[in-house]
């Protein structure tokens, strides 16, 4: 059995359009044990009360695997704590890029001083990330991927993907759960 610790981003209320919470059900349904909590106050979220809730729910289960999915928002969030924590495998979706966060004044603290040089990554990680992506206009990959040498899915035409950009059902994610050697493509 593996454990899923999925984080959701910035105004985000977990809604039930959303792929992270259609996958938690997908999950569940399988026989997952799926840890998706609400992170507090996601329309005005505090970096440390968002790293404390991380610590809390990150924790390697006593028994079986532990997988950690981030959209958004909690891309940065994890990587900010990524060496601090012992999960087997890691997706992150759609970081918003460094100067788009800090021009959300309620969110600039999450790119504020991240060091890229100094994040060590302890589980093997992918980033999938959309072409078109309003809040990471410039490309995850600039950003994120190619720095950290992350493993790369770029959904096209996916934009942030998230419900606005037809996100809800997300199989090749569902696939990617259950066996990683899967490529995440669009769903379209």
């Amino acid at each position: 059995m593996t454990t899923f610790l999925i984080l959701h981003g910035y105004e985000n209320h977990r809604p039930e359009g959303h792929w992270q919470h259609w996958l938690a059900g997908k999950l569940r349904e399988r026989g997952h044990t799926v840890r998706y909590p609400q992170l507090p106050e996601p329309d005005a979220p505090v970096l440390d009360d968002w790293l404390d809730a991380l610590e809390e729910h990150g924790q390697r289960p006593d028994e079986g695997g532990f997988v950690v999915l981030a959209h958004s928002l909690s891309v940065l969030l994890w990587l900010r704590a990524a060496g601090r924590i012992d999960a087997d495998r890691v997706l992150l979706v759609a970081p918003p890029s460094p100067p788009v966060t800090v021009g959300i004044p309620d969110i600039a603290a999450f790119a504020e001083g991240l060091d890229l040089a100094a994040v060590r990554l302890k589980a093997p990680t992918r980033l999938v990330y959309g072409d078109g992506d309003p809040y990471c206009p410039e490309g995850a990959d600039v950003h994120y991927g190619t720095p950290l040498g992350l493993d790369l899915d770029l959904v096209p035409g996916g934009g942030h993907l998230n419900p606005d950009f037809g996100y809800g059902a997300w199989d090749s994610v569902l696939e990617w759960c259950e066996n990683p050697e899967t490529r995440v493509r669009g769903n379209r």
